[in-house]
């Protein structure tokens, strides 16, 4: 196994009991468990999770989207519209840490396990609901996905050229933004019970979330009094010139650099002159400082274009950044993937799975210079009898007849 990443112990003993699907609530139980917490996934015996994308009797039939978010889990299945499978799943409360549902509005509530009933059950327990739109909005009981939520919490409204129609970002913030939010609290609300002994009920809903991540937008519109526009690849703030993605050969779909210098150190534009070897135009009244820049930015953009255009936007990346200047290539996952670099540093990692071998990126965060390992995600129903032995002492024969029953 390699020595580029370890097992983390973290949250080790924290158990979560994990109602979650698709992406925005396991993204945030993977967090969790990435960081050692025994994360139980809870699921339909005969279908498991919709990400899963399984048909009764048939394998997946595409597991890469469900190993993404699910990796370093368990997965225990058990019908929960059957009362015994329901009374296992009460029992497991009763030991669990922290609970996290992301289902349909009223849904978690039909199954006899909303807040209120799962508090009187365990009052410690830390009860989490990640959902479209929030309590009180006129919209909470719409449904949400990624790109609903990044739609109706601004972020669409401001990608995209000008004078176009706008553009869905590429990432997933609504989901996975959202996942980051609710896990982090989870972390606070772990160690207040600590002190206190007491849960807490944590909700968070997706278009709220994206405005978290929109918080430059809104300080244009607090400087302006006008809604942030879309600027293609300018900076959203609009007070820096150069700023933007420039073209480089082999002029392939993604062969474009992002340069961009800061209003806040003039010396960027003279480093960036010296580079393209336009000592000239440095102290040019036309682009001697940040404002002429600005009322200049089609020139900039040409100057700039000209030097890039010559340039691979890996040399462009290079040496842009080698003099001090803020510079990235638009590298697209396929080069990511093949890069080396992050599998050697333990950001990307294969996962030996039962269906194959798979690479996919990591936890991020280094602890004492290592990320955490990556653990296959589960088969479904994988860990049952290991669940219902560990949380509640159930033996093997006790298992099997339930597995007979149709209840795991």
């Amino acid at each position: 196994m390699s020595d580029n990443c370890q097992a983390l112990t973290c949250l080790a003993g924290i158990r979560i009991v994990d109602f979650t699907q698709f992406e925005a609530g396991p993204s945030c139980t993977e967090a969790l468990a990435w960081l050692g917490a025994e994360v139980v996934k809870i699921e339909n015996p005969k279908t498991g999770d919709p990400a899963r994308r399984v048909l009764p009797g048939k394998n997946p039939e595409d597991p890469w989207y469900f190993h993404m978010f699910n990796a370093n889990k368990k997965s225990l299945t058990v019908d929960l519209k059957s009362p015994r499978g329901l009374d296992l799943v009460k029992a497991m409360l009763k030991k669990a840490d922290v609970t996290i549902e992301n289902m349909a509005p009223g849904t978690i509530e039909r199954l006899g396990l909303g807040y209120d009933e799962v508090r009187k059950l365990n009052p410690g327990i830390i009860y989490c609901s990640i959902q479209g739109f929030g309590t009180g909005s006129p919209y909470e009981k719409g449904l949400a996905f990624d790109m609903i939520a990044q739609a109706a919490g601004g972020m669409v409204s401001v990608t995209g050229e000008p004078g176009r129609q706008p553009v869905k970002p590429g990432p997933s913030f609504g989901d996975t933004g959202t996942g980051m939010l609710m896990a982090i609290t989870i972390l606070g609300t772990l160690m207040e019970r600590q002190r206190t002994g007491v849960g807490r009920r944590l909700q968070v809903a997706m278009q709220d979330a994206m405005l978290h991540y929109m918080r430059t937008c809104f300080a244009v519109t607090a400087r302006t009094g006008k809604a942030a526009e879309r600027r293609g690849g300018k900076s959203v703030m609009g007070a820096n010139a150069p700023s933007g993605l420039y073209q480089c050969k082999p002029y392939g779909p993604n062969d474009w650099i992002y340069v961009m210098t800061s209003r806040s150190n003039p010396e960027h534009w003279a480093r960036l002159m010296k580079l393209f070897g336009r000592e000239e135009l440095i102290d040019d009244p036309r682009f001697a400082t940040g404002p002429a820049r600005l009322e200049h930015e089609a020139e900039v953009d040409a100057i700039v274009t000209e030097w890039t255009s010559k340039h691979t936007k890996e040399e462009a990346m290079a040496l842009i950044s080698g003099v001090g200047v803020p510079a990235g290539a638009a590298f697209d996952t396929l080069e990511l993937q093949n890069d080396a670099s992050f599998e050697k540093r333990g950001i990307m990692q294969v996962m030996e799975h039962a269906s194959g071998p798979f690479k996919m990126p990591a936890w991020p965060v280094r602890v004492d210079g290592k990320p955490p390992r990556l653990l296959p995600s589960p088969l479904l129903g994988e860990h049952t009898a290991d669940v219902l032995n560990t949380w509640l002492g159930l033996d093997a024969a006790e298992v099997a007849k339930l597995k007979g029953d149709g209840v795991v």
